[in-house]
């Protein structure tokens, strides 16, 4: 080579030839969708007319539950489905001149939710249904716009124009309903926990069943579980059948000792649920490496909340150590499951053996739930067997720590905000009674504060002799002329006639001077019964000339003090001293008391 560049060529670049438009694969009305969660879902839509309709609602479900689109469960892809079915199924009755997305029209939604209405669905089902149509419509004006008409494009635009309203939230259950579940769980874990790796004696002491078992074990240990049909398991049933040891639950038996088995799920799941508040779909999706963090007696709980659109990875904190806790609960079944999940290869932490396999996650454990409540006998608080929803559990899990803490918002609200924590949480019938206590009680907390100082004469003389006990209600040089009625007003002595709680501090009390007995700075002693007396004759005689009404409104609260709260707290002998001075002197009445 000479070392000199050489002459360069203009770049040239291939023509670009456009691709031509892929019509939509979907083409017929029966296929599977693989969803993010939940599995396969084989979608039938063969029955519903007409036809092109259905393709395009067919193509737009496809499109929506592929990746990255906003259907990833398969139970939502279902409901989907059942959606569709309703609203063909009302357009082959009430819209026939519909046959393909251009001849539907905003009059058709209106249409079908007003029929599903009478039918009798409703405010948020309503919503929900219509709304399945609404989104699906939307995803085939986003493919082809020119397929929409204009009204229909509009109406697109909300779902419904009346408001599906508030739903009702699910009850807690009860304490009692709570510590009963809480036990059976725990024992029926403990139990568990036993079980695996212990060693079955039904059988010591026969070395021919003991080799057969060991064959099987074998087999469960090279391939995980062992189907009923294989020759080793079906001689070791028969040689236990004539010797007439236990066979009805021997496959459960032998697996029970590797793996854990369907039956234990309940008790787990109720376990965790009333100990960590997590969501039944989140605890169901728990995987190996949910627990990370661990410090000081905690440790952070990782788990997936698909509802939370963009937000779904959360994480809360629960406590860690022994078995007895969340955290040391979890971290032995991440622990007793690895050998099934090794033959799964899959890295969620429910893995066991049911119908002569090993699974892995929990789809609809409601059949197994009921068999574990009755097999406990558990009842609800009216004494009948208790039916169970894992849903509930979350709520009494949020009921007792509401209890705990003392209706404490802010301690309350973990992982939502203090509204939806309220509202979802707080606000349930079981916390009712806690509620209205909490307000009574408040009720008479300020019924006290307003409530005057009574001293019946034994009272008044220990107050004489030790006049600091009179603090923080008045400074101790006033406590003697207070006594001595230096500072009397009209029902009662005052101790603090220019600190009045109903004018402002320096400025003289205004109140009427039955307002005494509504005042915490009003001091009541035997000297002062003659007046008390008088007024009350002057309020019954007013019961006579007022209507009921406009008497209870001026003296009803001041005569409830007097006859329930005032004189009770003197003796007969006192009151009936009161009486006969009252008519002796003859007292009068301020001329306010007529006003």
């Amino acid at each position: 080579m000479s070392g000199h560049p050489r002459k360069g060529r203009p770049v040239a670049f291939a023509p670009i030839t456009p691709e031509s438009v892929q019509p939509d694969p979907v083409l017929g009305l029966k296929f599977t969708i693989e969803a993010r969660h939940g599995g396969t879902v084989l979608i039938d839509m063969t029955g519903l007319v007409p036809r092109p309709l259905a393709i395009a609602f067919a193509g737009a479900l496809r499109r929506s539950a592929a990746l990255g689109g906003p259907i990833g469960a398969a139970s939502v892809i279902k409901q989907y489905v059942n959606a569709y079915r309703l609203f063909f199924a009302w357009l082959g009755d009430d819209a026939l001149n519909v046959a393909g997305v251009s001849d539907l029209r905003a009059v058709h939604i209106d249409g079908f939710a007003s029929a599903l209405e009478q039918r009798g669905m409703g405010a948020i089902h309503r919503h929900i249904t219509v709304g399945k149509i609404i989104n699906t419509l939307r995803a085939i004006e986003a493919d082809r716009p020119d397929r929409i008409a204009s009204d229909l494009h509009e109406r697109l635009r909300y779902t419904l124009a009346t408001s599906a309203g508030r739903s009702t939230p699910r009850d807690a259950y009860s304490p009692f309903v709570a510590r009963a579940l809480r036990d059976a769980a725990r024992t029926d874990v403990e139990a568990m926990f036993r079980r695996l790796g212990a060693d079955d004696r039904t059988d010591e002491g026969d070395p021919v069943i003991a080799s057969a078992r060991a064959d099987v074990e074998a087999i469960i240990a090279r391939q995980g579980f062992i189907v009923a049909d294989q020759p080793a398991l079906k001689s070791l049933y028969f040689m236990r059948m004539r010797r007439a040891l236990p066979i009805s639950t021997l496959i459960d038996d032998l697996h029970g000792r590797h793996h854990l088995l369907a039956r234990d799920l309940p008790a787990l799941l109720v376990l965790l649920t009333l100990d960590t508040g997590l969501e039944p779909e989140c605890l169901k999706t728990l995987t190996v490496d949910c627990l990370t963090n661990p410090h000081a007696g905690t440790v952070e709980l990782r788990y997936l909340k698909r509802r939370a659109r963009g937000a779904e990875h959360k994480s809360m904190h629960v406590r860690d150590g022994g078995g007895g806790t969340p955290g040391g609960l979890i971290r032995r079944l991440i622990e007793v499951t690895a050998t099934a999940r090794t033959h799964l290869n899959d890295d969620r932490i429910w893995v066991y053996h049911n119908a002569g396999g090993l699974r892995a996650g929990i789809r609809h454990p409601t059949e197994r739930i009921d068999a574990w409540v009755a097999q406990n006998d558990i009842v609800d608080d009216d004494g009948k067997p208790l039916h169970l929803l894992l849903s509930r559990l979350r709520k009494t899990h949020k009921a007792l720590w509401y209890t705990k803490t003392e209706g404490h918002i802010a301690r309350f609200a973990v992982g939502h905000s203090r509204e939806v924590a309220a509202r979802h949480y707080a606000d349930l019938p079981s916390l009712r009674p806690l509620h209205e206590t909490a307000v009574a009680d408040a009720f008479r907390a300020a019924v006290a504060a307003a409530m005057p100082t009574v001293l019946p004469p034994t009272a008044e003389q220990a107050l004489r002799k030790a006049p600091d006990q009179a603090e923080p209600l008045m400074p101790l040089a006033t406590v003697g002329p207070l006594l001595d009625g230096e500072q009397d007003v009209w029902l009662a002595a005052c101790a603090g006639f220019h600190n009045s709680p109903f004018a402002e501090a320096g400025s003289p009390c205004a109140q009427p001077f039955w307002g005494c007995l509504d005042c915490p700075n009003a001091v009541i002693t035997a000297r002062k019964l003659p007046a008390i007396l008088a007024f009350l004759v002057f309020v019954e005689e007013q019961r006579l000339s007022l209507p009921a009404t406009d008497w209870a409104a001026k003296f009803g609260r001041v005569h409830a003090r007097i006859t329930a709260q005032v004189v009770p707290a003197f003796s007969d002998a006192v009151i009936a001293d009161a009486r006969r001075q009252m008519e002796s002197e003859r007292l009068y009445l301020p001329p306010e008391a007529r006003a």
